[in-house]
């Protein structure tokens, strides 16, 4: 790890709080505590605390434990799953098939040798 963190923009950063904000929500809709969230996704408290207030060094597999416990793993096979501007810029790299014309003949139809 980088003794020290990247900077994050805060547009990067206030995803992040929500991201964190909604967690918590979907924790408290659930009626599960800390400790019970913690002992199921196997963290500390400490862990889901930073969870939680949109910490940028949760690791993505802790994250996907958190959202198992809550009951949406599967919502992170969500995350960039229709890359359209990626499509897009695919699409332009493409090369661009010629079609062939219809064979036009130059010196007339051949005739059959009787």
């Amino acid at each position: 790890m980088p003794a020290k963190q990247p900077l994050f923009y805060p547009t990067q950063k206030r995803i992040l709080a929500a991201l964190g904000e909604r967690l918590r929500l979907a924790r408290l809709r659930r009626k599960l505590t800390i400790d019970i969230t913690c002992q199921r996704a196997g963290i500390s408290r400490m862990t889901l605390f930073r969870a939680e207030a949109g910490s940028p060094a949760i690791a993505l597999g802790t994250l996907l434990r958190i959202l198992a416990v809550l009951g949406l793993a599967n919502d992170l096979e969500l995350i960039a799953r229709d890359d359209k501007a990626g499509r897009l810029l695919q699409d332009q790299a493409l090369p661009v098939r010629r079609r062939r014309g219809a064979r036009t003949e130059t010196h007339g139809p051949k005739e059959r040798a009787p």
